[in-house]
Formats: C-alpha cells, sequence, structure tokens
C-alpha cells in the first residue's frame, strides 16, 4: 500500500487507530475560547471530529497520507525568496499551497485510487475519503501515524518534509496494525510564534484563528478588523509566515506532481495587476484553483487592504488612483476597504485620486 501511495504522488502513507478521546479536551477548550471565529462548521459538529466511527460508522482504521506541494521548480533559497517578496510592498503575496490546481481535487482522486487498488487486493470494504473536507483531526491523525508532529504552529511537522504538505484519510473498515506516533522535535525553537505578523499563535500550539491573516483572507467572509489590516502587509490569500520561518522546512520536499506547479504567474504577480482583473478574468483565471472558493468581492477586499499597506509605505500615486477609479462600481464590502486603503496616507496624491 505505502508502494501504491508513492505511485500515486503520496510521499508517505500512515495507519492510525480510531481512539482519540486524548484530543477532545484540547477540542473543547479550543472552541470554547471563541478561536474557531466566524467558522461555525468548527462547532456545529462538536466531538464528532475526535469520533471517526461516529463520522463514517463501521470506521475501525484510517489510512493517512501526505502530499508535499511545494512545486517542482522551486528554487534551493525558495523560503528566502518568499521572505523578500514580503518587504516588497507593491508585491501581491499568495500562499504558495494554492498558486497551483485546488489540493482537494488532487488528493481527493488519488485517495479513491489507493483506496480501489487496496480493495483490488484484499476485496471490497467500506471506505470514505477526506481531504480537508469533513469534521477530522487531521494533524491528530498525522501525528499519531508517523507522518509528523504538531508544530507550535499548530500544523504538522516531518523532519523529512518540514510542513509544505497536505493531509488526506481514508476512513476505512478494515482492522489494520496502527504505526507509531512521531516524537516532537520543536525543542525551544520558537520562530513561527515571533515571525506571526498578528500574534495569532497566542502560546505553544495554540492558535486564535480570529487574528490569523489565512483565516481573515480566505475563511472571513465580512469586514476585516481595522486594527489587524495594517499587519496583513501585502499577504492577499493566506499567509505563510510561520512556514517561512521554521528550521524544518529546508528539508520541504518538491511535489512530484505538476497540480502544484504555479499558474498565472500568482508567485510573481503585483497588487496593481490582480486588482485589474475583472470578475470574469478572476473566474477565468482561478478555475480549478482553490482561491476561487473566496469569490470576486473577498478577493477585491483583500487587494484593497494591501493596496492600502502599499500606498501607506510608498505614497506611488497610481496605487491610490487605481483604488479610487474602483471605487463607484464596487458593493459596500469592498467601498469601505477601498475608503481604509485611500486614507492611509494624505497628500496631493490622495486628493487628485479622490
Amino acid at each position: 500500500m505505502r508502494a501504491w501511495g508513492r505511485e500515486l504522488g503520496f510521499s508517505q502513507i500512515g495507519i492510525a487507530g480510531i481512539d482519540l478521546a486524548g484530543a477532545e479536551p484540547g477540542l473543547a477548550a479550543w472552541l470554547a475560547a471563541g478561536f474557531q471565529g466566524g467558522m461555525g462548521y468548527m462547532a456545529a459538529h462538536g466531538m464528532k471530529r475526535a469520533r471517526p466511527a461516529e463520522l463514517v460508522p463501521g470506521t475501525v482504521s484510517v489510512i493517512t497520507a501526505r502530499m508535499d506541494y511545494l512545486p517542482r521548480a522551486a528554487p534551493p533559497d525558495w523560503a528566502e525568496r518568499e521572505a523578500q517578496r514580503l518587504r516588497a510592498p507593491a508585491e501581491a503575496v499568495v500562499s504558495v499551497y494554492a498558486r497551483g490546481r485546488d489540493y482537494h481535487k488532487v488528493l481527493r482522486a488519488r485517495l479513491q485510487s489507493l483506496a480501489e487498488r487496496l480493495a483490488a487486493a484484499v476485496g471490497p470494504f467500506g471506505h470514505r475519503v477526506f481531504t480537508d473536507s469533513a469534521p477530522v483531526l487531521e494533524v491528530e491523525l498525522a501525528t499519531r501515524t508517523g507522518l509528523g508532529w504538531r508544530g507550535k504552529h499548530t500544523l504538522a511537522l516531518s523532519r523529512e518534509g518540514g510542513s509544505m504538505f497536505f493531509l488526506g484519510e481514508i476512513f476505512t473498515s478494515l482492522a489494520l496494525p496502527p504505526d507509531e506516533a512521531a516524537s516532537p522535535h520543536c525543542g525551544n525553537c520558537t520562530a513561527c510564534m515571533d515571525v506571526c505578523p498578528t500574534r495569532a499563535i497566542v502560546a505553544p500550539y495554540r492558535l486564535d484563528a480570529r487574528r490569523c491573516i489565512s483565516y481573515l483572507t480566505i475563511e472571513h467572509a465580512g469586514s476585516i478588523p481595522e486594527e489587524l489590516r495594517p499587519l496583513m502587509g501585502n499577504r492577499i490569500y493566506g499567509c505563510d509566515d510561520c512556514q517561512f520561518a521554521c528550521p524544518w522546512n529546508k528539508y520541504a520536499g518538491r511535489s512530484v506532481l505538476p497540480d502544484f506547479d504555479e499558474r498565472h504567474g500568482l508567485g510573481s504577480a503585483s497588487l496593481l495587476g490582480l486588482w485589474a482583473w475583472t470578475e470574469a478574468e478572476f473566474l477565468q483565471r482561478t478555475e480549478g484553483s482553490a482561491i476561487r472558493r473566496i469569490g470576486h468581492e473577498r478577493w477585491q477586499r483583500n487587494l484593497a487592504v494591501a493596496l492600502g499597506n502599499a500606498w501607506r509605505e510608498t505614497g506611488d500615486a497610481a496605487l491610490a488612483e487605481a483604488l479610487a477609479a474602483r471605487r463607484a462600481g464596487c458593493g459596500a464590502l469592498v467601498r469601505e476597504h477601498i475608503d481604509w486603503a485611500l486614507a492611509q496616507r494624505t497628500g496631493p496624491a490622495l486628493q487628485l485620486a479622490q
């Protein structure tokens, strides 16, 4: 099965049992603190996340899979290059995982192929495949199968592959021997916590999603809190800062699949270039991408914040002019963020834009 997994593009396959009772207190405390923000689905399923057999009756084992997503062409100094773009205000920073094909589509199809190949060898069995698509404690399961340990940023970390990978699962009725859990190797390092722009990692292994830029730019549907907007810089979809800072990502593995290669220049795009996209262009260029799920309005909202931050930092009148030119034709949500963006700097250029 592990060999089949590698043939399908997975970096590692593991097997876990279904007793996750030890994870329930931490999940309950996280929800009680409200750290899920507007992600109501996190609370709606309650402890079902920690009880695989309640989610899929008949489940007795979980096959876990890791798939590296760093693009095949990523240079050795990829993390340094990404950090440099974060310091270039007019550049548009999209999280690395979202620059290629939608990982949900890639992993789901390949997990299903793995399950079918297994069924051909041992006979029919009950199963369901998941990848970030159901109430599943993915990192908890991964740590129990040796795929990695939970880093202080709450992501799974591997000694062989850092954290630049996706996780997927096959819930199965097959009684399979579980693997040994991975041991933690973060030690005293707090690089991920120290670098977080919004201090969303409030304690080791504890993330307040309401402050996380990934949540704000992807999951959050309304107005972005004003006090957090300046901290977002030029990040318009997701945030990888904690991963760039992690020493273990010097071992991040390149994907063996072309699916995660960069599309439409999203690894080198400018804010003004993406701001110029019409809704039709947005839909066309994000076809098959995870980005499309946020819709054009939230895409513009995120860009307006980044443009405002760049306008404040650089004073480039072209940024203010582009913001002002779009104001009359957009909805209330985007208009609010445009107004905030324009107010980030005063002077002749702003007066001209208005």
